[in-house]
């Protein structure tokens, strides 16, 4: 993933962690006694209960056991955030956190009425005042002892918990490469942890239709996905959700033969492969403009083919981690390239 600074360090106080154990019916992955509110707004418990089934997941070589749908739930990271808006569980959340942007225009409404707990990784102390009962995070390393809380700790506390799978970096649970029926299993696999399967299915055809209409270019076209960084580049590699877009949009990566998600690289070697776009990851922290600046003001970049045409492609950065929004940044890569080829 790409580098981002450290979350602040907080401890865990007893009067929060009392207040937590003193929630009546929660368990790992279950709910409270009562349905939860967000902003005055009743979660809508009954229709995702007609259609619930237990489960228990191996989620990233941790166990999560499901006993009843999860109705107070901490999102940390863009991706879980929106995974939820977009399944309509936004009654559920009762806090986020580590936001890599704003929510697309769609979502805008339901999130603004959301609280924000924390703008990178809660502590535990910050998480534990929203009394969750189920956490869902974008990254492995957001539970940490000195973030939200290991998760063996956070279920000692009746707190269920669940990683993204495309996150999960171990042997085995990491995605090698990277598929959008990777993304599509996880849509399914949280749908089914509320119980609405039905609204994963109607997502899922809505996304595979949109995939099949994509127009791919003609020409054979590389591409450089520029994710962070300046001395050093942070690139997308090859079996991550970089690697997966340009894919769908017809688009060959020039570091596709490295087996990792993300990896830093030489200039030398990006100069060497002259690609003939320049994907340029649009974060807060490092804008698209700032790197167009970087690119066009080194003498080596500033030779570059995509360089001296200005020919750039720009996609947020919360619409680069494995989620709900990487169709939508298919389609916007490929219409962007379209456009550009057309303009000569």
């Amino acid at each position: 993933m790409t580098p981002l600074p450290a979350a602040h360090r907080r401890t865990t106080t007893a009067t929060a962690a009392l207040l937590l154990l003193a929630l009546a019916g929660c368990a790992s992955g279950s709910v409270a006694g009562s349905p939860a509110t967000t902003a005055g707004t009743p979660a809508a418990s009954s229709p995702a209960t007609a259609t619930f089934s237990p489960t228990t997941l191996d989620n990233c070589g941790t166990k999560v056991t499901v006993s009843t749908p999860p109705e107070r739930v901490v999102t940390i990271k863009s991706t879980s955030t929106e995974m939820l808006l977009a399944l309509g569980l936004q009654d559920r959340i009762v806090g986020t956190a580590f936001a890599d942007g704003p929510v697309p225009t769609q979502y805008a409404k339901a999130a603004a009425a959301i609280p924000v707990l924390s703008d990178k990784v809660p502590g535990q102390e910050a998480l534990l005042t929203s009394t969750p009962d189920f956490v869902y995070a974008g990254w492995e390393s957001n539970f940490s002892a000195d973030g939200a809380g290991d998760r063996a700790s956070l279920a000692a506390l009746q707190i269920g918990t669940y990683v993204s799978p495309a996150a999960c970096k171990e042997p085995g649970y990491q995605p090698s490469p990277l598929t959008f029926d990777d993304v599509f299993g996880e849509i399914r696999e949280v749908a089914g942890i509320f119980g609405v399967p039905d609204r994963a299915e109607t997502l899922i055809s809505e996304q595979q239709d949109q995939l099949a209409a994509i127009e791919k270019p003609v020409k054979a076209t590389t591409a450089l996905w520029y994710s962070s960084g300046s001395d050093t580049p942070y690139v997308g590699a090859g079996i991550g959700a970089p690697q997966m877009i340009m894919d769908a949009a017809g688009i060959t990566n020039i570091f596709e033969g490295v087996r990792d998600t993300w990896t830093p690289v030489g200039w030398e070697q990006v100069v060497a492969a002259d690609p003939d776009v320049i994907v340029l990851v649009d974060a807060t922290w490092n804008t698209a403009a700032k790197k167009i600046d970087l690119l066009e003001q080194n003498p080596a970049t500033s030779q570059l083919t995509a360089v001296r045409d200005h020919r750039y492609l720009t996609v947020p950065f919360a619409s680069t981690e494995a989620g709900v929004r990487n169709v939508d940044a298919a389609v916007s890569l490929a219409e962007q390239l379209a456009a550009l080829n057309s303009a000569g």
